[in-house]
């Protein structure tokens, strides 16, 4: 199992449903060094399941006063892959480690 860090859409149940076939089960979690800005987006099926155009995106900062709260969810490797497919080709994805030192996989600015 992986465990996925989200900020924003991926931890809507909408989203999951649409990307994943279910509802993830999620706690809470955080990343430090790490800002949030916001992000226009143009695909028309990320749209239509997040209902927003404007979706956060994180950009690794280094500075400890920059902190971002979200999700870990529990995914398998598919689920990972099917992740992969919906974000749009601004974000990639990159191992980090939560606050409390768990391994985990985000989405950040490319």
């Amino acid at each position: 199992m992986n465990k996925l860090f989200s900020y924003g859409t991926l931890g809507y149940r909408q989203v999951q449903i649409d990307t994943f076939g279910r509802e993830l089960d999620s706690r809470p979690g955080q990343l430090v060094g790490y800002a949030k800005s916001m992000l226009e987006i143009t695909d028309p099926a990320v749209v239509e399941s997040s209902g927003e155009r404007f979706h956060p995106i994180i950009s690794y900062t280094g500075d400890l006063a920059d902190k971002v709260d979200g999700v870990i969810m529990l995914i398998t490797d598919e689920e990972l892959a099917q992740a992969d497919r919906y974000e749009v080709d601004d974000y990639r994805r990159v191992g980090a480690d939560t606050v409390d030192d768990q391994k985990v996989w985000v989405y950040i600015a490319k």
